[in-house]
């Protein structure tokens, strides 16, 4: 997750960051997705911040790859935002080749969770990317882009935009899974200002949670003329 301002896991996100990561501590937790053992830790406290958890929509399209059965072999995949970096490195399992990138100071976290979990040949790059500035120094035919929980601050959608027009070519799939947090715009990002750009589809929907998770892809001409 990209940003400064902090939400806790699975929950909505309170703008205290120092209150809700005031405590610094390791956790590692196991999970096991597509017939792969994952061991993720985690490092709380106010460095990381958003980037420390695994956040519920990171398990959600985790739990989304191994329902239908996604095949990355051989693709060419970028995650934004990854945190742990848990959904990239499943991916990378799958046979993706994969790009994990996030903000610089959560990338140590996501070097640690890559090399515990997946070999060296199969081992995804991990790279700094800002939204709306480095964008520009990676490819634009990536076959999917996946993102969760990365919709959650206002002022960064314009960037994230920016990124995902950059990244995504007549063939690429993105995936973005999203808690909808209200007060947040979340899902005024995914309804309103999305749709201008790309084709926009629900795939996997959660009520009790309040998780989604969209399926999108780039705008053919005859879909800006509808």
């Amino acid at each position: 997750m990209q940003g400064d301002e902090v939400s806790g896991p699975g929950d909505e996100l309170p703008w205290d960051v120092g209150s809700l990561f005031s405590d610094t501590y390791t956790e590692e937790e196991r999970y096991s997705f597509c017939g792969r053992e994952l061991r993720i830790t985690q490092h709380f406290g106010a460095n990381l911040g958003v980037a420390a958890p695994v956040w519920d929509a990171a398990l959600y399209l985790c739990t989304y790859f191994e329902e239908q059965k996604l095949n990355f072999k051989g693709k060419k995949v970028i995650e934004l935002g990854a945190g742990t970096g848990i959904v990239g490195i499943l991916a990378s399992l799958l046979g993706g080749r994969v790009t994990v990138t996030d903000l610089p100071h959560a990338l140590p976290q996501i070097r640690k969770n890559v090399s515990v979990n997946v070999s060296l040949d199969q081992a995804p790059d991990v790279c700094a990317l800002s939204w709306g500035i480095d964008q520009v120094h990676f490819p634009e035919d990536y076959d999917f882009v996946l993102g969760a929980d990365i919709v959650y601050l206002k002022e960064t959608y314009d960037l994230l935009l920016q990124t995902l027009l950059h990244l995504c070519g007549p063939r690429t799939t993105i995936f973005l899974s999203s808690k909808m947090r209200k007060e947040h715009g979340t899902m005024d990002f995914f309804q309103n200002i999305l749709p201008q750009y790309f084709k926009v589809e629900i795939v996997k929907h959660d009520v009790e949670d309040s998780l989604n998770i969209y399926k999108v892809t780039q705008k053919l001409a005859s879909d800006f003329q509808n």
